[in-house]
């Protein structure tokens, strides 16, 4: 990829807005040259989060951590099957759910996640994508994310509430 191509894809990542928002449809063959499943259909990080793991919550991707209470374990440790929740934040403004697919070591996993990209290339899904802990604490409370278009974890930090399970709690069966 040419450096022209690589700064336009990091001023894309600078627009990322979450989980929410408009979307423009790319060609497949520009979809899979990014990183990304070719589809013409626009997938939210939510409903592909429910339909990848079976976990049954409701509203926007950052109100997950809150709803999982007292119903799903919680934790700062990844699994795989497991949600990685991100906060929201002025560039997330609905936050994100992330599926982890892979548990490469303490401080990086694989994720499965839908639309973590913008202009052509949002709604689409992106698969076995690295995130890695930057906290001080390797508690997984901030992280940064691989960005296909780009070819590189980006320099931003995400907070994150931590992890989700497919676990149900005793107390909700």
């Amino acid at each position: 990829m040419t450096v022209l191509l690589r700064a336009a894809a990091l001023l894309g990542l600078l627009a990322l807005g979450g989980c929410g928002g408009g979307h423009s449809v790319v060609s497949g063959a520009t979809a899979r040259a990014n990183g990304y499943e070719g589809t013409a259909r626009y997938t939210s990080c939510v409903p592909f989060a429910r339909q990848a793991t079976g976990i049954s919550l409701s509203g926007d991707a950052w109100q997950w951590w809150d709803e999982a209470a007292g119903l799903y374990a919680r934790d700062d440790r990844p699994r795989v099957g497991s949600l990685l929740v991100l906060r929201r934040t002025g560039r997330l403004r609905d936050g994100h759910l992330s599926v982890v697919t892979r548990v490469v070591s303490s401080r990086e996993i694989l994720v499965d996640h839908a639309n973590w990209a913008s202009g052509g290339l949002k709604g689409l899904v992106a698969r076995g994508q690295p995130v890695i802990d930057v906290s001080a604490n390797n508690d997984w409370t901030a992280v940064r994310v691989w960005y296909p278009p780009a070819g590189v974890v980006g320099s931003t930090v995400f907070p994150s509430y931590g992890f989700i399970h497919h676990d149900l709690l005793q107390a909700a069966r």
